[in-house]
């Protein structure tokens, strides 16, 4: 699918998921159907290389179902950190299967999941349990990250999604994001052969190592991805509003107006939001530019490079946050008490930017930006940063 037909089918699946989306967040129930939907629509078949139209995609789709975006972004990226690792030949077939449009890809790599992977012959045996496991419910193909029994190295594998082993207890019954399927795994004697390991992380001592760079991109594409889901939902809530606001919303008496979209306090925090939410967009696409071309340094990549590129991504995220927390609640103040009403479905855009930007603190974001201003230091590689 080229980028510009990607870009149309996103509008046309958000158009879709908008007529049902007030009614799927409070029947919470595992996001097949919506998968499905994805599936044929051909969007799982998107080059997760193309950086910018996944993320485009994502934010598209994350306007009217942040769930479903989240998803998807995560999909993109799971295909694309695959191809990082040494086994090329494993990513190049994960890569097939999903250029059919009918395979969806999900990752368990928490990094207080507890998860070994033993060694049985020729053969792995993955055991454990992860948490916060976003999509894999739903998955036909999973990342796992796991401990080697030894402790010397964490490997990421490929497996099915369910099945032979692998379950998925129905604890995912949060606040906000309640389609992503963000739940735990377990894993009861999964067998891999050898041939399904992707690869492993270098030691965190070598962090000038060309792989362990390259690797450490995986974090900053994580946190893009948000920062894409972030603008997308609160892009949403602002012309989700602003529909409501014009067709329902009653000016208040004191105003002496007719029609609630002549207040001029309305409008003014209307137009605030949509100055800020063109500012965070413009921020999202220039983390994603950089990661682009961070990415396509491959093993050429330096550290400063990598720095600069964490920096342009932390900026984005530190700006997105806010302006999802603070439009989903200010939205409010526009379409008035009656707005409120489960019916309107409005609060689902404040629960999903509450559940998300707790994914990480967005502090240590900010402090990653103060620490290079004063001290020049760049960002630590972390598994958020």
């Amino acid at each position: 699918m080229n980028p510009a037909d990607a870009i149309t089918t996103a509008h046309s699946i958000a158009e879709r998921l908008r007529a049902d989306a007030v009614e799927r967040d409070y029947a919470n129930r595992p996001p097949h159907a919506e998968i499905e939907l994805l599936r044929d629509s051909g969007l799982l078949a998107l080059d997760p290389d193309d950086h910018p139209t996944a993320h485009a995609v994502t934010r598209i789709v994350a306007a009217t179902d942040a769930s479903i975006g989240h998803l998807l972004g995560y999909h993109y990226l799971h295909l694309w950190r695959a191809s990082l690792y040494d086994n090329t030949e494993l990513a190049t077939s994960l890569r097939q299967e999903a250029a059919t449009g009918r395979v969806f890809v999900a990752a368990v790599s928490n990094q207080r999941d507890t998860i070994t992977a033993t060694t049985t012959g020729d053969a792995l045996s993955v055991s454990g349990r992860g948490v916060f496991a976003t999509g894999c419910a739903v998955a036909d193909r999973l990342l796992v990250s796991a401990i080697r029994d030894d402790h010397t190295a964490r490997l990421v594998v490929v497996t099915r999604g369910a099945g032979n082993g692998v379950s998925h207890p129905p604890d995912w019954d949060n606040l906000g994001q309640r389609l992503t399927a963000s739940g735990s795994i377990a894993f009861n004697d999964v067998r891999v052969s050898r041939d399904d390991v992707l690869g492993t992380f270098p030691a965190h001592d070598e962090e000038s190592n060309p792989r362990r760079l390259r690797l450490s991109l995986v974090a900053l594409a994580f946190q893009a991805v948000l920062t894409q889901v972030l603008v997308g939902i609160a892009d949403g809530a602002i012309h989700e509003a602003a529909k409501y606001t014009r067709e329902s919303s009653r000016p208040w008496p004191a105003s002496g107006l007719e029609q609630a979209i002549d207040d001029p306090h309305v409008l003014a925090g209307y137009g605030e939001l949509v100055a800020t939410l063109d500012a965070a967009r413009l921020l999202a696409d220039n983390a994603t530019r950089a990661l682009t071309q961070a990415d396509t340094r491959g093993l050429a990549l330096t550290p400063a490079e990598r720095g600069r590129a964490a920096l342009t991504v932390s900026a984005a995220k530190v700006v997105s946050s806010r302006l999802a927390t603070e439009a989903t609640s200010r939205i409010f103040e526009f379409t008035g008490a009656r707005a409120t009403a489960r019916t309107t479905g409005l609060d689902r855009f404040w629960r999903d930017a509450r559940t998300l930007t707790l994914h990480d603190p967005v502090a240590y974001k900010a402090r990653e930006l103060g620490a290079f201003l004063l001290t020049d230091r760049y960002p630590p590689m972390t598994a958020n940063s």
